[in-house]
């Protein structure tokens, strides 16, 4: 299942991201990524009214307390992805964009940031990076 929900949020991304540089391409920048993140807050806040309705007051119980920018971070990725759609296109921005989370995501496992559990080195991972890497330069000849 976890494969499933995996492709379909690559999917979702995709798709996304060509609609926002849409938006953008009709307003700006910040106007589309302000919008994706107002109606993002609103779907959220549906979905808590149908979902259990948890206690918001959690959220000041969080530690460590840096773990609560996410929000911003998605901002600052909605810019991002915009940008590098508008400017790359959607089918070689996703890739650079999918590389990157792989080599940022195994440093942080490697190291054991943020929480996540830390994983032991392996060569094949850095292998699958490098042809990662090496499908960014053919992809893009």
């Amino acid at each position: 299942m976890g494969i499933i929900i995996a492709l379909l949020s690559g999917a979702l991304m995709s798709v996304q991201g060509v609609m926002n540089t849409g938006v953008t391409k009709q307003s700006s920048v910040w106007t589309a990524a302000g919008f994706v993140q107002l109606t993002a807050f609103l779907v959220c806040v549906i979905m808590w009214f149908f979902s259990g309705r948890e206690s918001i007051g959690a959220l000041w119980q969080v530690e460590p307390k840096y773990m609560l920018l996410g929000g911003v971070l998605g901002a600052l990725i909605t810019y991002t992805v915009i940008r590098s759609m508008d400017s790359l296109g959607p089918a070689q921005a996703a890739l650079l964009i999918v590389v990157a989370q792989i080599v940022v995501a195994y440093g942080i496992e490697l190291m054991g940031l943020f929480g996540a559990e830390k994983a032991a080195f392996e060569w094949k991972k850095v292998i699958g990076a490098v042809v990662a890497v090496i499908g960014i330069i053919i992809f893009k000849k």
